[in-house]
C-alpha cells in the first residue's frame, strides 16, 4: 500500500551520507577522466584539484550553514527559499536531469567493463542487467539502501589507498622493480607545468565532472537524523577526502608514467598497475572500475529520485512522484528513472561513443549551475534567517561572494569550449525551456520564500 507525502524516512546515519556523496564523486571521472586533465596539465593539474575542491568546501559549507537554520529541509527547497519557485524548479528538473544523463554513462560504462570477462554477452544486455541491479537496491528501504553505497563506496577507497600505498613504494624504491623513478617524472618532460600555468584552467572543466556528486548529502538532509548537527561535522571530513583521493592518486601515476606517455585509450590506473608487472592487475583494475561506475550510478539514482519526489511534495512536478512504498522509498520516481535507464542502455547499442562524448560535458555544467544556486542561496538569506545559524561560513560575504564570481567565470569557460559546446548547447536548450515552462506553470510573479 503506497504512502504519501513526507514519508521518507529518517534511516540514514553519518557514516552513509559521507560515503553515498563519496560514490557520487569517486566514479568515471577519476579513474577515467584523470588520463584527460593529465593530458592537458601534466602534473601540475592537482592544483586544479585542489582549486576546485577549495569551491567546493565553500559550497558544501554554505550548504551546512542553511540546514541548521531550515531543518528538515534540502537543497532544493533552501534555493526555493531565496529565489523563489521559478529559480527552484529549474534547478531541480536540470539537476534530475543531469543525474540521469550521469546514470546512462555509468551503466553503460559498467556494462562495457562487464564484457572483459563476458566478451560474448551484448553490451545491451549487460548495461541492463546493471541498470536492474542498481533499481533493486533503490527499491530497498533508505537504511539498506545507505549500507549498499557505504560498501560500495568503501571497496573503491579502499583500493585506492592500495593503489597509493603500492605507488608510492615503488616511486621511492620501498618495492622493487626494474626502474624506481623517484621525482624524475616531475621535472622531467617539461616540468611539473609543462602546458603553462594556463593549463590548470583549461582542465578545470572535466575536474568539476569529477567532483560533481559531492552535493549529494544536501539531498540526504531529510532522511538523516539529527541533519543539523550531522552535517557540519561531515562537511569537514568528507571535503579533505574529496581532495586527497583525487590529488595522491595523480601524484602517484605522475610519478610512476611520464605523463605524455598516458595513452587515452584505457584508464591510467590500469595503465599503473600493468606497469608494475602484476599478472592480475588488469582483472583487479576492471573490479574496482564495475564497483565504482555502479556506485556512482548508485548515489545518482538516488539524487534522481529525491529530487523528483522533492518536487511532487512541492507541487513543481506531478504528485504521483510523491508516492513512497512501506519502505519509504519513491516508487513512482524510480519507475522513471528506470525507463530512462532502459532508453539509455538502448541508445548504447547505436551510438555508444558519440553518447560518451555527448553526455560526459552535461554534468559538470549543471553541476556548476547547482553550486552558484547554493552559494548565492546562502549569500543572501544570511541577512533574514529566522534562527541564528549554529554553523557559519568563514567570511562572509566575502568567500562566498568570491566563490560565486569563480563558479560563474569557470561555467563562461564551458560555454565557449569547443569541444563541449554541442553539450552545452543541449543544455542551454534545456534551461531555455523549462525557463518558459516556469513562467506557464507560476506566472509572472515569485511566488517563493514559503514552502508548500
Amino acid at each position: 500500500m503506497g504512502q504519501q507525502e513526507g514519508s521518507l524516512q529518517k534511516k540514514l546515519k553519518p557514516r552513509h551520507i559521507g560515503f553515498m556523496a563519496m560514490g557520487g564523486v569517486i566514479g568515471t571521472g577519476i579513474f577515467k577522466g584523470s588520463g584527460e586533465t593529465i593530458g592537458l596539465a601534466g602534473p601540475g593539474v592537482i592544483v586544479t584539484y585542489i582549486l576546485a575542491g577549495l569551491l567546493l568546501l565553500v559550497v558544501m559549507a554554505a550548504m551546512a550553514e542553511m540546514a541548521t537554520v531550515y531543518p528538515n529541509r534540502n537543497m532544493k527547497d533552501f534555493i526555493r527559499e531565496a529565489f523563489g519557485e521559478k529559480v527552484s524548479f529549474i534547478m531541480g528538473w536540470m539537476y534530475c536531469f543531469m543525474w540521469l544523463s550521469v546514470c546512462v554513462i555509468e551503466v553503460i560504462a559498467a556494462g562495457s567493463f562487464l564484457q572483459y570477462w563476458f566478451p560474448d554477452a551484448p553490451l545491451w544486455a549487460l548495461s541492463l542487467g546493471c541498470a536492474a541491479f542498481i533499481i533493486l537496491i533503490n527499491l530497498l528501504s533508505v537504511g539498506t539502501f545507505g549500507e549498499f553505497e557505504f560498501w560500495f563506496a568503501g571497496i573503491k577507497i579502499a583500493m585506492i589507498l592500495i593503489f597509493i600505498v603500492l605507488g608510492a613504494g615503488l616511486i621511492f624504491g620501498f618495492i622493487p622493480s626494474d626502474h624506481t623513478p623517484y621525482l624524475k617524472n616531475f621535472t622531467d618532460y617539461g616540468g611539473f607545468f609543462p602546458n603553462g600555468w594556463s593549463s590548470i584552467f583549461s582542465a578545470m572543466l572535466v575536474v568539476m565532472f569529477s567532483y560533481g556528486g559531492s552535493e549529494l548529502i544536501g539531498l540526504t538532509l531529510t532522511e538523516t537524523e539529527n541533519a543539523e548537527k550531522v552535517l557540519p561535522r561531515v562537511v569537514g571530513s568528507f571535503i579533505l577526502r574529496v581532495i586527497l583521493f583525487f590529488t595522491l592518486p595523480i601524484l602517484i601515476i605522475c610519478g610512476l608514467i611520464p605523463w605524455n606517455q598516458l595513452g587515452p585509450e584505457s584508464s591510467p590506473f590500469v595503465q599503473v598497475l600493468s606497469s608494475t608487472g602484476l599478472s592480475s592487475a588488469a582483472h583487479i583494475m576492471n573490479f574496482i572500475l564495475i564497483t565504482a561506475v555502479l556506485s556512482a550510478a548508485n548515489s545518482g539514482i538516488y539524487g534522481a529520485t529525491r529530487m523528483l519526489y522533492s518536487m511532487a511534495i512541492a507541487g513543481e512536478a506531478p504528485k504521483a512522484l510523491a508516492k513512497t512504498n512501506h519502505k519509504g522509498s519513491p516508487v513512482n520516481t524510480l519507475l522513471v528513472c528506470a525507463i530512462v535507464l532502459l532508453g539509455g542502455s538502448m541508445l548504447g547499442i547505436i551510438a555508444q561513443d558519440q553518447l560518451f562524448h555527448i553526455l560526459m560535458a552535461v554534468p559538470g555544467f549543471v553541476v556548476i549551475l547547482v553550486w552558484i544556486c547554493i552559494a548565492s542561496s546562502q549569500l543572501k538569506l544570511r541577512k533574514q534567517y529566522p534562527v541564528k545559524p549554529a554553523f557559519k561560513v568563514w567570511g562572509y560575504p566575502y568567500v562566498t561572494g568570491f566563490v560565486v564570481i569563480c563558479l560563474s567565470v569557470i561555467a563562461i569557460m564551458f560555454v565557449f569550449d569547443k569541444q563541449s559546446r554541442f553539450s552545452i548547447g543541449i543544455c542551454l536548450a534545456v534551461v531555455a525551456v523549462l525557463t518558459v515552462w516556469s513562467f506557464i506553470k507560476f506566472g509572472k510573479g515569485k511566488t517563493g520564500n514559503k514552502r508548500s
